[in-house]
């Protein structure tokens, strides 16, 4: 017969690692990595059917190789330029959120991050 005791360590154990948050599997950030986003600005509007200029500065540091760009958690593109500007394709009017994601060789996010949100329409 098992213990109660080993029952309900096992139980808790269980409990714990369903808990988890997907975000608490990224490694620390590496110091010195970071993202900025100088152009559009959080919260900015812009107008419909016009391209989106994104300026952008990137450290990679750590495991970085380069980055990805996403929109409405849509890749669309591959960033290897560190500080350089990107055309994003005209957006449908609402809320859309534009991200940049540091990633490893293979292709895999190690936690550097930077998004924002623009408003078209």
């Amino acid at each position: 017969m098992k213990s109660p005791v080993l029952i309900a360590v096992l139980f808790s154990v269980a409990l714990t690692a369903c808990d988890k948050k997907p975000d608490d599997t990224h490694p620390a950030v590496p110091a010195g990595s970071k993202v900025e986003i100088f152009a559009p600005a959080d919260g900015d509007r812009i107008e419909a059917k016009a391209q989106i200029k994104l300026d952008y500065d990137i450290v990679l540091g750590g495991e970085g190789d380069h980055a990805h760009l996403y929109v409405d958690d849509r890749r669309i593109a591959m960033l290897r330029k560190m500080k350089d500007s990107y055309m994003i394709f005209p957006l449908e009017t609402g809320v859309h959120e534009i991200c940049i994601k540091v990633v490893n060789g293979n292709h895999t996010p190690i936690g550097v991050t930077r998004c924002i949100k623009v408003t078209v329409g």
